[in-house]
């Protein structure tokens, strides 16, 4: 998200560790967090002023450490996506289930409740993470939603199995923000945003997971299994987690553990780690916050930037609800529209092998066409993609306008790099994580709203063509408010992170 630059890495005494640290394809650490010291599994007991005078790891040992950070946290999102978008997939189950007798808004709802606790999660992640750090918020975060998953399972009645999912959100929420910092810390100058992408792309991979299981499980075993599956986590994710996941180095340096912060900077390659000047053995105080955030605010909110921050803000929102609605509602469109249940899940797959793709392709293009241009572009594909579902083309066909419609519609990681080239330095994290924030509307909202078109489509106040209808339009709008958006880049982009900024307020959500 951010690039780093060398600086060299100085011992408790002042003394120089290494004048070129290891630059390495990956920079990494495979440690587990330091508790007051080195520990001896992973770092060798010795003093720090010892350590200072010994070479920085070598540049596989720094890489293979950072490919593990990459791992846990791209598995992290994997299950994360996972646990949102197989609502989805049982989203007919639960309307043909007579005894729960639920309609599509109460199939909606209790799909937004989800998107209502990764909010309050997200809230708190800060807090939490003051007092824990990131390595124990994101395993405890882990741990959270995956006994939430088993236990949606066994709701007896709707109430129950809304709370759960709400519940469930909480620990995706927390989870989320924490996992974009630690890679975004650990990974290397010019690597922050192909390992962002990377890990953003695990949102849709769940996706995709979810899908394949539906189309294996479902029509031989009864939906609440897909609810059991969202355990895997602490089979598979969290012994890694325990064993291998490193703390926040900028969580050790604002907490004045500034030791423990060099050795993992110095036996891991990480460069762009800058000691504090002065003593460490105490926190470095924070001045005036009350004055820093209106200064912000203000750089924001005044002047000719409101109206540009406003229309981020909208473009957020229907990104947000274009991604929530459709992995919520897809399966259930396509099985109204006369689909099987294997075609309706297929399409979902095919939806987020497309968004994955998407990820990628439109980072690539965006480096060459400009992200302003490819946004827009890629909700106008959206737009198109969804509308042609109203065709009834041929499957195969069918299928790649699938793919298109997830490549268009997954947008909301292009347009928070575009946030952030549109405001100073000093002002970007906040600036990123209010659009974030209340772009979150929109995923709440989404499944709502796909529910309550189909509760007016099955009354018959509007066409069966509506449940393509109201997605394709959010899509149109959002590429005309994207075009509207004034070129007003800021041309000094941060080289490096800070180690004492929140990393939750500089980090960039799928969800």
């Amino acid at each position: 998200m951010f690039a780093g630059h060398p600086e060299e890495a100085r011992s408790s005494n002042g003394s120089t560790a290494d004048t070129a640290m290891v630059r390495s394809p990956y920079f990494g650490n495979s440690a587990r967090r330091l508790e007051h010291g080195a520990e001896r599994h992973f770092l060798p007991r010795r003093t720090e002023p010892a350590m200072s005078a010994r070479k920085a790891t070598a540049p596989h040992e720094a890489s293979r450490g950072t490919r593990w950070v990459l791992l846990i946290c791209c598995l992290t999102v994997i299950f994360d996506g996972y646990d949102l978008i197989v609502y989805g997939t049982v989203v007919p189950s639960l309307l043909a289930d007579k005894s729960w007798a639920l309609t599509p808004a109460d199939v909606g709802r209790i799909g937004s409740l989800a998107l209502v606790g990764t909010l309050v999660g997200a809230m708190v992640v800060g807090t939490l993470t003051d007092l824990l750090g990131r390595r124990r918020t994101m395993i405890g975060c882990l741990v959270w939603f995956s006994v939430a998953m088993p236990l949606t399972a066994l709701a007896p009645d709707p109430t129950v199995f809304g709370l759960l999912r709400f519940i469930t959100g909480l620990g995706i929420g927390g989870v989320v923000p924490t996992a974009i910092a630690l890679t975004a810390e650990y990974s290397p100058e010019g690597r922050r945003q192909l390992n962002n992408a990377l890990m953003f792309s695990g949102y849709s991979i769940g996706g995709i997971l979810a899908a394949v299981l539906a189309l294996w499980l479902l029509p031989v075993v009864d939906f609440r299994v897909m609810f059991v599956i969202g355990a895997a986590p602490l089979v598979i994710v969290l012994p890694l987690a325990i064993r291998m996941l490193p703390e926040s180095i900028a969580f050790l340096t604002a907490k004045g553990r500034h030791d423990e912060a060099a050795a993992y900077a110095r036996r891991f390659g990480l460069t762009a780690y800058r000691p504090p000047a002065g003593p460490t053995s105490a926190p470095r105080p924070t001045a005036g916050p009350k004055r820093a955030l209106g200064e912000t605010a203000r750089t924001i909110m005044g002047g000719r930037r409101l109206p540009m921050t406003l229309l981020l803000w909208a473009i957020s929102i229907i990104g947000l609800l274009l991604v929530y609605g459709l992995n919520t509602w897809l399966p259930q469109f396509m099985r109204n529209a006369g689909y099987s249940a294997g075609s309706a899940f297929t399409f979902l797959l095919v939806f987020n092998v497309g968004a994955v793709a998407g990820v990628i392709i439109a980072g690539a293009l965006a480096d060459r066409l400009g992200e302003k241009l490819v946004i827009a572009g890629s909700f106008c594909i959206a737009a198109v993609a969804v509308l042609l579902f109203i065709t009834k083309p041929p499957t195969a066909l069918l299928l790649v306008i699938g793919a298109f419609a997830g490549f268009g519609s997954n947008t909301q990681t292009l347009v928070n790099a575009f946030i952030g080239g549109l405001y100073p330095p000093q002002s970007r994290a906040t600036a990123l994580g209010w659009a974030l924030g209340v772009g979150r509307i929109g995923a709440i909202v989404g499944p709502a709203y796909g529910g309550y078109v189909l509760t007016q489509i099955n009354a018959g106040s509007l066409s069966s063509h509506w449940s393509f209808y109201a997605f394709a339009i959010p899509a149109v709008l959002a590429a005309i408010l994207t075009v509207l958006v004034p070129r007003n880049r800021a041309t000094d982009r941060p080289e490096t992170v800070d180690a004492h900024l929140p990393a939750e307020r500089a980090s960039a959500t799928g969800d």
